[in-house]
């Protein structure tokens, strides 16, 4: 029996949501040129500013990179550079994309701006949970969409059907209409209501509490990605979950422990080949 078995059961069962970061991503390519898709903080700065690295300070996040660039360009260039990034290019898949698609569980949050989960789930109807910032005529930092089978239609929370799967995509995507979390400034707006109980719709509060979670290539080393998780996981059973960290910080360590999320020391690629090939993996492993 493999050592996550325990894991691999929950997933199965719902108990356990998958909250997936910039790593699991890192091999999906461009079908033109094979370049990596950027996702994590720097590679997302470099693709913004035409491969050129930006003062040290402002390599540090993401989001103080938009920032630097949004006041100098315009709000529309940071939004342009993303969905021209992840709506005008052709990726490959990633392979936790082809396994979400067929473990189809009910809730899954991605912290990535890219729409392949929303292709996971293209054949089936479905929530899609996206965060907004800095918007006027309402007190939400959300829109809820509901998929049909064959395009999406913006709902308020109380018309959604919370029986269908939830995909919760805080930092947005470019589909069906592109919206971001990207500066600094937009981060202070969401994490500000995110706290306040303003950035998650009712019926996804009550849904969550007393889950626990599954982080995959998830760095836990900036306060604005530990922030968000946070709050997204708020009411989470005591023990919190599990991350997937083969090389953590002492800072991703202390982190970890402080709430209550144990590391196990493996990355997605070797997660994976053991939840598809269990029985491979251990007589390998003996």
């Amino acid at each position: 029996m493999s050592q996550y078995q325990h894991i691999f059961e929950g997933l199965r069962a719902n108990r356990i949501v998958p909250y997936i970061g910039p790593g699991a991503v890192s091999d999906a390519r461009s079908a033109l040129t094979g370049t990596a898709m950027p996702a994590d903080s720097n590679s997302l700065i470099l693709a913004m500013n035409d491969g050129k690295p930006m003062a040290p300070k402002l390599m540090y996040e993401f989001p103080r990179a938009a920032m630097n660039l949004e006041l100098k360009r315009g709000r529309s260039f940071v939004e342009g550079f993303l969905t021209r990034t992840y709506a005008n290019t052709k990726w490959t898949r990633a392979r936790l994309h082809d396994w979400l698609a067929e473990l189809a569980p009910h809730y899954v949050i991605d912290i990535n701006r890219d729409s392949q989960l929303q292709d996971s789930y293209k054949n089936t109807p479905h929530l899609l949970i996206r965060g907004i910032a800095r918007v006027a005529g309402t007190a939400y930092r959300f829109t809820v969409h509901q998929y049909d089978g064959s395009a999406y239609h913006e709902v308020t929370q109380e018309e959604a059907d919370s029986d269908l799967p939830i995909l919760f995509k805080p930092m947005g995507s470019p589909i069906p209409k592109p919206c971001f979390i990207a500066s600094d400034a937009d981060y202070v707006d969401y994490i500000t209501e995110l706290m306040g109980g303003f950035a998650i719709p009712s019926f996804l509060k009550e849904y969550r509490q007393g889950l626990q979670y599954l982080l995959m290539g998830m760095p836990l080393n900036r306060d604005s990605e530990r922030m968000v998780m946070s709050d997204i996981t708020w009411g989470a059973a005591e023990q919190r979950g599990w991350v997937l960290n083969s090389n953590p910080t002492d800072k991703e360590k202390r982190y970890c422990e402080r709430i209550g999320l144990e590391i196990i020391p493996v990355e997605i690629t070797g997660f994976l080949n053991e939840f598809q090939h269990p029985a491979q993996v251990e007589s390998v492993a003996a």
